[in-house]
Protein backbone atom coordinates (compact mmCIF):
# COMPACT_ATOMS: atom_id res chain seq x y z
CA UNK A 1 0.00 0.00 0.00
CA UNK A 2 1.64 2.99 -0.94
CA UNK A 3 1.61 6.08 1.33
CA UNK A 4 -0.58 8.62 0.72
CA UNK A 5 0.81 12.24 -0.69
CA UNK A 6 1.37 15.18 1.72
CA UNK A 7 -0.40 18.10 0.06
CA UNK A 8 1.93 21.33 0.32
CA UNK A 9 0.54 23.85 2.15
CA UNK A 10 -0.20 27.52 1.57
CA UNK A 11 2.72 28.97 3.38
CA UNK A 12 0.59 30.30 6.43
CA UNK A 13 4.47 30.36 9.32
CA UNK A 14 7.49 32.04 9.15
CA UNK A 15 10.28 30.81 11.20
CA UNK A 16 12.49 34.10 11.49
CA UNK A 17 16.02 33.09 13.04
CA UNK A 18 19.92 34.88 13.69
CA UNK A 19 22.77 33.30 11.81
CA UNK A 20 24.86 31.62 14.51
CA UNK A 21 28.21 33.42 12.82
CA UNK A 22 30.65 35.32 14.58
CA UNK A 23 30.01 36.77 17.76
CA UNK A 24 29.94 40.15 18.93
CA UNK A 25 28.04 41.68 15.35
CA UNK A 26 25.04 42.87 17.33
CA UNK A 27 22.59 39.98 16.75
CA UNK A 28 20.78 40.63 19.61
CA UNK A 29 20.34 43.63 19.87
CA UNK A 30 19.18 44.22 16.42
CA UNK A 31 16.15 41.47 17.50
CA UNK A 32 15.38 43.87 20.25
CA UNK A 33 14.58 46.02 17.56
CA UNK A 34 13.08 43.54 15.33
CA UNK A 35 10.61 42.01 18.82
CA UNK A 36 9.59 46.13 19.17
CA UNK A 37 8.74 46.17 15.30
CA UNK A 38 6.27 43.24 15.63
CA UNK A 39 4.57 44.48 18.91
CA UNK A 40 4.21 48.26 17.81
CA UNK A 41 2.11 45.99 15.16
CA UNK A 42 0.61 43.47 16.95
CA UNK A 43 2.02 41.00 15.21
CA UNK A 44 1.59 37.47 17.49
CA UNK A 45 4.83 35.50 18.02
CA UNK A 46 6.92 33.21 20.00
CA UNK A 47 10.39 34.50 21.14
CA UNK A 48 13.19 31.47 21.57
CA UNK A 49 16.88 32.70 23.04
CA UNK A 50 18.96 29.57 21.48
CA UNK A 51 22.13 31.38 22.61
CA UNK A 52 23.35 28.73 25.34
CA UNK A 53 26.87 30.80 25.47
CA UNK A 54 25.01 33.72 26.71
CA UNK A 55 22.20 32.30 29.12
CA UNK A 56 22.85 34.83 32.02
CA UNK A 57 24.44 37.19 30.34
CA UNK A 58 22.97 41.16 29.80
CA UNK A 59 23.26 40.35 26.42
CA UNK A 60 20.67 37.81 26.17
CA UNK A 61 17.03 37.78 24.84
CA UNK A 62 16.16 36.50 28.35
CA UNK A 63 17.21 39.35 29.85
CA UNK A 64 15.14 41.71 27.40
CA UNK A 65 12.40 39.85 27.69
CA UNK A 66 12.32 37.81 31.13
CA UNK A 67 9.43 35.74 30.94
CA UNK A 68 8.56 36.39 26.91
CA UNK A 69 11.45 34.87 25.35
CA UNK A 70 11.98 30.88 26.49
CA UNK A 71 15.41 29.04 26.40
CA UNK A 72 16.31 26.44 24.14
CA UNK A 73 19.29 24.04 23.81
CA UNK A 74 20.62 23.33 20.62
CA UNK A 75 23.27 20.51 21.78
CA UNK A 76 20.14 18.75 22.74
CA UNK A 77 18.15 16.58 20.30
CA UNK A 78 15.08 18.00 20.80
CA UNK A 79 16.51 21.70 20.99
CA UNK A 80 15.91 23.03 17.45
CA UNK A 81 12.68 20.79 16.93
CA UNK A 82 11.49 23.62 19.74
CA UNK A 83 11.04 26.22 16.66
CA UNK A 84 8.86 24.33 14.58
CA UNK A 85 6.85 22.49 16.92
CA UNK A 86 6.31 26.52 18.62
CA UNK A 87 4.58 26.75 15.37
CA UNK A 88 1.98 23.84 15.69
CA UNK A 89 -0.70 25.36 17.43
CA UNK A 90 1.33 29.05 18.89
CA UNK A 91 1.46 32.21 16.84
CA UNK A 92 2.47 31.89 13.48
CA UNK A 93 5.57 33.41 13.80
CA UNK A 94 8.77 32.12 15.23
CA UNK A 95 11.87 34.21 16.21
CA UNK A 96 14.78 32.60 17.16
CA UNK A 97 18.35 34.08 18.23
CA UNK A 98 21.14 31.81 17.37
CA UNK A 99 24.82 31.76 19.78
CA UNK A 100 27.83 32.14 17.79
CA UNK A 101 29.66 29.16 16.47
CA UNK A 102 25.85 27.37 15.90
CA UNK A 103 26.40 26.75 12.23
CA UNK A 104 26.95 23.28 12.19
CA UNK A 105 23.83 22.02 13.91
CA UNK A 106 21.85 24.45 12.30
CA UNK A 107 22.72 23.16 8.94
CA UNK A 108 22.63 19.52 9.66
CA UNK A 109 18.79 20.29 11.31
CA UNK A 110 17.63 22.31 8.44
CA UNK A 111 18.52 19.16 6.12
CA UNK A 112 16.44 16.95 7.77
CA UNK A 113 13.56 19.20 8.44
CA UNK A 114 13.18 21.26 5.83
CA UNK A 115 11.69 19.75 3.07
CA UNK A 116 8.60 18.39 5.45
CA UNK A 117 8.49 22.13 7.01
CA UNK A 118 7.73 23.66 3.42
CA UNK A 119 5.26 20.62 3.00
CA UNK A 120 3.53 22.41 6.23
CA UNK A 121 3.36 25.83 5.01
CA UNK A 122 6.34 26.93 6.68
CA UNK A 123 8.96 29.39 5.04
CA UNK A 124 12.39 30.79 6.71
CA UNK A 125 13.91 33.25 7.20
CA UNK A 126 17.50 33.84 7.93
CA UNK A 127 19.23 36.92 9.43
CA UNK A 128 22.83 37.73 8.58
CA UNK A 129 24.60 40.79 10.68
CA UNK A 130 27.42 42.45 8.58
CA UNK A 131 30.01 45.01 10.26
CA UNK A 132 33.11 46.36 8.78
CA UNK A 133 34.66 43.08 9.90
CA UNK A 134 35.29 40.78 6.51
CA UNK A 135 34.88 37.80 9.16
CA UNK A 136 31.06 38.99 9.36
CA UNK A 137 30.87 38.52 5.09
CA UNK A 138 32.71 35.87 5.22
CA UNK A 139 29.92 34.22 7.70
CA UNK A 140 27.12 35.12 5.90
CA UNK A 141 28.56 33.84 2.66
CA UNK A 142 29.36 30.44 4.55
CA UNK A 143 25.10 30.13 6.04
CA UNK A 144 24.31 31.14 2.47
CA UNK A 145 26.48 28.23 1.06
CA UNK A 146 24.74 25.68 3.40
CA UNK A 147 20.88 27.54 3.08
CA UNK A 148 21.16 28.01 -0.77
CA UNK A 149 18.27 29.54 -2.01
CA UNK A 150 15.52 27.37 0.86
CA UNK A 151 15.12 30.98 2.97
CA UNK A 152 14.67 34.20 2.56
CA UNK A 153 17.93 36.39 3.76
CA UNK A 154 17.54 39.17 5.74
CA UNK A 155 21.30 40.92 5.91
CA UNK A 156 21.58 43.75 9.00
CA UNK A 157 24.19 46.27 7.83
CA UNK A 158 25.48 47.29 11.68
CA UNK A 159 27.14 49.93 12.33
CA UNK A 160 29.11 49.81 14.84
CA UNK A 161 31.02 52.68 14.63
CA UNK A 162 30.72 55.95 12.85
CA UNK A 163 31.53 55.83 9.92
CA UNK A 164 31.42 52.54 8.71
CA UNK A 165 32.88 51.08 6.49
CA UNK A 166 31.20 47.92 4.37
CA UNK A 167 33.63 48.01 1.09
CA UNK A 168 33.74 44.23 1.38
CA UNK A 169 30.49 43.49 1.89
CA UNK A 170 29.67 45.90 -1.35
CA UNK A 171 32.93 44.87 -3.54
CA UNK A 172 34.07 41.39 -2.72
CA UNK A 173 32.65 39.23 -6.05
CA UNK A 174 31.03 36.09 -3.65
CA UNK A 175 28.75 38.58 -1.57
CA UNK A 176 27.67 40.28 -5.25
CA UNK A 177 27.07 37.05 -6.46
CA UNK A 178 25.05 36.77 -3.61
CA UNK A 179 23.08 39.63 -3.31
CA UNK A 180 22.01 38.86 -6.91
CA UNK A 181 21.27 34.93 -6.88
CA UNK A 182 19.50 35.45 -3.38
CA UNK A 183 17.97 38.06 -3.84
CA UNK A 184 18.39 39.19 -0.09
CA UNK A 185 16.70 41.79 1.81
CA UNK A 186 19.36 44.78 3.09
CA UNK A 187 18.30 46.84 5.99
CA UNK A 188 20.81 49.48 7.73
CA UNK A 189 21.32 49.79 11.43
CA UNK A 190 22.54 53.20 12.30
CA UNK A 191 24.95 53.85 14.90
CA UNK A 192 24.29 53.51 18.39
CA UNK A 193 25.06 56.47 20.84
CA UNK A 194 26.84 54.60 24.03
CA UNK A 195 24.74 56.66 26.27
CA UNK A 196 22.29 54.88 25.05
CA UNK A 197 23.10 51.34 23.88
CA UNK A 198 25.13 50.90 26.93
CA UNK A 199 22.89 51.62 29.87
CA UNK A 200 19.99 50.30 27.83
CA UNK A 201 22.01 46.65 27.54
CA UNK A 202 22.95 47.14 31.39
CA UNK A 203 19.36 47.24 32.56
CA UNK A 204 17.36 45.07 29.78
CA UNK A 205 15.86 47.60 27.99
CA UNK A 206 14.83 47.58 24.10
CA UNK A 207 15.45 51.09 22.39
CA UNK A 208 11.37 51.18 22.56
CA UNK A 209 11.14 51.32 26.25
CA UNK A 210 13.96 53.88 26.34
CA UNK A 211 12.00 55.65 23.28
CA UNK A 212 9.25 55.68 25.62
CA UNK A 213 9.92 56.17 28.56
CA UNK A 214 8.39 53.37 30.27
CA UNK A 215 11.51 52.47 32.70
CA UNK A 216 13.01 54.26 35.86
CA UNK A 217 16.47 54.65 35.01
CA UNK A 218 17.22 58.21 35.24
CA UNK A 219 20.32 58.66 33.32
CA UNK A 220 17.58 56.79 30.25
CA UNK A 221 15.39 59.31 31.10
CA UNK A 222 17.32 62.37 29.89
CA UNK A 223 15.67 64.26 26.81
CA UNK A 224 18.47 63.62 24.09
CA UNK A 225 18.43 60.30 25.18
CA UNK A 226 15.21 60.17 24.59
CA UNK A 227 15.35 61.69 21.66
CA UNK A 228 17.81 59.93 19.86
CA UNK A 229 16.23 56.56 21.08
CA UNK A 230 13.23 57.78 19.12
CA UNK A 231 14.83 58.79 15.65
CA UNK A 232 16.88 55.28 15.91
CA UNK A 233 13.79 53.68 16.48
CA UNK A 234 11.60 55.46 13.74
CA UNK A 235 14.11 55.14 11.14
CA UNK A 236 14.28 51.08 12.27
CA UNK A 237 11.19 50.64 11.71
CA UNK A 238 10.92 52.12 8.24
CA UNK A 239 13.86 49.95 7.23
CA UNK A 240 11.65 46.66 9.14
CA UNK A 241 8.71 47.90 6.63
CA UNK A 242 10.34 48.42 3.61
CA UNK A 243 10.99 44.68 4.17
CA UNK A 244 8.17 43.02 5.70
CA UNK A 245 7.62 40.31 3.44
CA UNK A 246 10.46 38.51 4.87
CA UNK A 247 9.09 38.75 8.35
CA UNK A 248 5.26 37.94 8.20
CA UNK A 249 4.20 34.45 7.50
Amino acid sequence: MSALPIQIQETKRRLVLTQGGKGGTGKTTFLTALVDWYDAHEYPYTLIDLDTEASKSRGSLVHYFPGKAAKADINRPEGLDRLLNALQDGPPIVIADMGAGAGAAAYAWFDDIYEGAVELGVAFTTIGLITPDPATTDSVLKWAGALQNRTDYLIVKNSVNNPSDFTIWEEAEKAKKFRATSKCQVVEMEYHQPTVEFPARNHGLTVGRVAAGSHDVPELNQFTVRIRAQKYQRKMFAELDRVSGVLLP
